[in-house]
């Protein structure tokens, strides 16, 4: 399966998002991230990518990745909305202004979202989230 209609126009429509990778010891990491989309992988690069902690996690053979993109439609009423992606990471060279430079390609597996319409949290409470299968797990069916 592939995201909806209305999670693509959430994707598009903002500018960060936050990326947890784990490095070799186990400690997890999570950085504020700025992406790009092209309607099936996520790409995020940033200035000097390949210094990066997150680089050096999926070099590293870690290449289970989360991503959260999140925001507030409203502080008053209280209206949180958010996507988040589990999946696998792979560099990938791409042409940035900096240069030719690994970047991480982020493949989702499962995604969540809710809420995207902004609605209070009055009015959306016990909803639940929207769940999504991408692709088929190792060992598993989707």
């Amino acid at each position: 399966m592939s995201f909806t209609a209305a999670e693509v126009a959430y994707i598009r429509s903002q500018r960060l998002a936050r990326v947890a990778t784990v490095a070799a010891d186990g400690q997890p990491d999570v950085v504020p991230v700025g992406f790009e989309f092209d309607g099936a992988h996520f790409y995020i690069g940033g200035f000097d990518p390949a210094r990066t902690r997150r680089t050096r996690n999926i070099q590293a053979g870690n290449e289970k990745v989360a991503l959260v993109i999140d925001d507030l439609a409203s502080a008053d009423p209280w209206s949180p909305r958010f996507l988040r992606v589990y999946g696998t990471a792979e560099l990938v060279e791409r042409d940035t202004p900096f240069g030719r430079q690994p970047i991480l390609k982020i493949t989702p597996a499962v995604s969540w979202s809710a809420n995207l319409q902004g609605r209070p949290m009055a009015e959306v409470r016990g909803s639940g989230p929207y769940r999504t299968v991408h692709e088929a797990q190792k060992g598993e069916e989707a």
